[in-house]
């Protein structure tokens, strides 16, 4: 092998982060796809031989042993582009930022998990809500004290919002994360416009 080549599944929102990053780096030509199915529940085994905790998404390089989690290979990559998307005047404001939304993430998948993979009458609601609680504290925080840095120059953080923001459409369309954060609503309508977003739209 003499390529890169990406664990993936097109549902995942931390390997959106990865293709995103690719395409504003210019570096998707040089990344194989290698499209798995796994769950919580059920490890690929491409997926488990990449990364031990059996996880994607995971970089498989030609020249070092695999690399796992979004933000690892998201800051390979911008090193491997030589790109400024974790730019040194604003590195610890970038690195929150994509922590806040990669929480999000965490939390909104923990959600589907909870009401796919459990029998219906053990799903616990009381579980779910504090789950929506810590995404909805998030949004709250990038509305209300990060909008000027999401209006900068593009770096991680921004892709890890918008990426964020795209899975709660995805799969929580019907909590309504917009209501009550008009500046994070619009910010995001312009920001899923950008080519790198449209071409990775998530799906089953």
């Amino acid at each position: 092998m003499s390529r890169l080549q990406l664990i993936h599944s097109p549902a995942s929102p931390f390997v959106r982060k990865v293709r995103v990053t690719l395409a504003e780096t210019e570096q998707v030509a040089d990344v194989d796809l290698v499209r798995v199915h796994t769950t919580a529940l059920s490890t690929a085994d491409e997926a488990a031989a990449a990364n031990p905790l059996g996880k994607i998404p995971a970089l498989v390089r030609p020249d070092g042993p695999a690399i796992y989690d979004s933000r690892v290979i998201c800051r390979y990559l911008v090193a491997r582009a030589g790109a400024d998307l974790y730019p040194e005047d604003r590195l610890w404001d970038v690195l929150t930022i994509e922590a806040t939304a990669d929480g999000i993430l965490e939390s909104a998948v923990l959600m589907v998990y909870e009401k796919r993979l459990r029998p219906e009458e053990i799903v616990f609601g009381d579980w779910l809500e504090s789950q929506w609680g810590k995404v909805a504290g998030a949004l709250d925080a990038l509305n209300d004290r990060w909008m000027s840095h999401l209006h900068g120059p593009l770096d991680m953080g921004q892709i890890a919002v918008g990426c964020a923001l795209g899975y709660l459409d995805f799969r929580h369309d019907d909590r309504n994360w917009r209501n009550g954060r008009d500046a994070l609503a619009a910010w995001y309508d312009d920001f899923a416009q950008r080519e790198s977003m449209v071409t990775t739209f998530p799906s089953d």
